[in-house]
């Protein structure tokens, strides 16, 4: 049998180690070293310090920045996996040169510096625009919800947090009651100490749910509808997704067509997308004049979104803006032929055939109706609107619609006591002008939208997939929507700075 020489990792070495020769070219760290040292202004960071005549020297942001985006890279989230990568890993040492900084230190720089977080950003959108990286043809948005740091059972409107504060004070009654009752009879000290300990938990819960209450207004939607409130984290959404409901923050991006490259990225405490595409696209519009890369970015490309993003409003804001969009509506992959035997795309079982308005019998000169069985309706309606058109309505009298024969084939519901109703719209409407909602649809139908719409898939997914699958970006770690949307423009860095790195701009 040979025999091999033993090989030992558990054992301590000391090696002359040159930190400059442990960052290899080509490789992720490489790239974000370069940028750090040499192309990327970071005085944004400086007006935080303010220790040039007292106080003790700080850590160098492009170290930390180094630190906290490497770390990112490599799936490590915590600060405190942070401070140990930096005392125990060769290569955090390498790009820190051996600097230690301790997690507090880490945590309060991810956290204190979303603007200048968006400034380097920029900075790095720009070298990827420069190394040809930017196709600038289509972009596609999309968005995905993640956790964040707060509990969803302290969700809720401003009535059920207060019935929930009242539910804590009945609880804290009875305890006490309990506990007085179990006193007299000289109960365990042990026992004493753990309802006292319980019941001081709920005070405090009960005082901060008031407190709450007291200090902010309820949480309004777009419709003025009220929405849940939380109490750790007022700006975080209570949303649904495909594997439950979670606490968190929508955490939005828009993709480059050409290598994923991530031109924008947001986050916000918005359970539906569809209030998002404005504000996120009016600060990449922002953000490109203020690069000097176009005046109006959104003349130029193609936008992809999914039915998320789908509404009248944004659709009519993106034609004002002269945006050639290609939005997806729910019913498209119904209208679609390919998936005509798919059975998710089914379509629904017709329903039986009943008379449509077409079929009855009006004279738009007499302003009469008959219907087919022969009776007369009358006339109680001469300016109607619906969907924007203007028409006469007629109606059946009971008399004669409650025993007619036709009931079946007339009404939805035989048994149904109202009698029908037809509307018949002006002629001069019938040729109105296509809706923006009729006009996106007939669009994204066509041969050609198909073909357009087909690419999001491929564009916008892919750094969803790096971010959250190879980063291990499962939550945000912090709280507000200001800090969290510095996390995920870290995060966003992260993958644009691997695109540089993986297309060998600085080998």
């Amino acid at each position: 049998m040979p025999r091999y020489k033993p090989v030992n990792l558990a054992q301590d070495v000391f090696i002359p180690v040159c930190f400059e020769k442990q960052i290899l070219p080509g490789t992720f760290e490489y790239a974000l070293h370069h940028l750090m040292e040499h192309r990327v202004d970071l005085s944004a960071f400086d007006a935080h310090y303010d220790n040039e005549a007292r106080g003790a020297r700080a850590y160098d942001p492009k170290v930390l920045l180094k630190i906290v985006l490497f770390a990112y890279s490599r799936g490590i989230i915590g600060s405190r996996r942070i401070e140990s990568a930096c005392r125990e890993n060769i290569q955090f040492m390498a790009l820190s040169g051996e600097a230690m900084p301790d997690h507090s230190t880490i945590a309060a720089f991810i956290s204190r510096s979303p603007e200048a977080i968006q400034s380097v950003f920029q900075e790095v959108l720009l070298v990827c625009d420069e190394a040809g990286l930017v196709g600038r043809e289509m972009f596609a948005i999309d968005g995905v919800k993640l956790p964040s740091n707060a509990s969803k059972e302290w969700s809720g409107t401003h009535d059920e947090l207060a019935a929930k504060a009242k539910k804590l004070d009945r609880a804290i009654r009875r305890m006490l009651k309990a506990h007085r009752a179990e006193d007299e009879k000289g109960e365990d000290p042990e026992l004493t100490r753990y309802t006292q300990q319980q019941i001081e938990k709920l005070e405090r819960q009960s005082r901060k749910i008031k407190a709450f209450l007291k200090q902010n207004a309820p949480k309004c939607g777009p419709k003025g509808k009220e929405r849940k409130s939380n109490v750790t984290d007022n700006q975080s959404a209570k949303m649904a997704t495909g594997k439950g409901v979670l606490q968190g923050y929508t955490a939005v991006a828009v993709t480059d067509a050409k290598h994923q490259i991530i031109v924008e990225a947001q986050a916000h405490g918005v359970p539906q997308e569809q209030e998002l595409l404005q504000p996120v696209m009016e600060a990449l519009k922002h953000q490109y004049q203020v690069l000097g890369l176009s005046p109006n970015i959104l003349r130029e490309v193609r936008l992809t979104a999914d039915a998320g993003f789908h509404s009248r409003a944004n659709l009519e804001w993106l034609e004002e803006e002269g945006c050639d969009a290609y939005i997806a509506d729910n019913l498209f992959r119904k209208r679609d032929p390919r998936f005509a035997h798919a059975e998710k795309y089914k379509p629904p079982k017709p329903l039986p055939k009943r008379f449509r308005p077409r079929d009855f019998r009006y004279d738009p000169d007499q302003l009469t109706c008959t219907c087919l069985a022969g009776k007369r309706l009358y006339r109680n309606g001469a300016n109607v609107r619906i969907n924007n058109r203007t028409g006469i309505k007629f109606t059946a009298p009971k008399s004669a619609c409650e025993p007619c024969h036709l009931r079946e084939k007339c009404l939805q519901n035989a048994r149904q006591k109202t009698p029908r109703q037809v509307v018949f719209f002006h002629a001069e409407e019938e040729q109105r002008p296509q809706t923006v909602l009729e006009k996106m649809k007939q669009k994204i139908d066509s041969l050609r939208g198909r073909m357009i719409y087909s690419g999001r898939l491929g564009t916008v997914e892919p750094p969803f997939g790096n971010l959250r699958y190879h980063k291990h970006l499962d939550r945000f770690t912090l709280r507000s929507r200001r800090k969290v949307d510095g996390q995920w423009k870290l995060y966003a860095l992260v993958h644009n700075i691997e695109k540089l790195a993986n297309n060998g701009v600085f080998a």
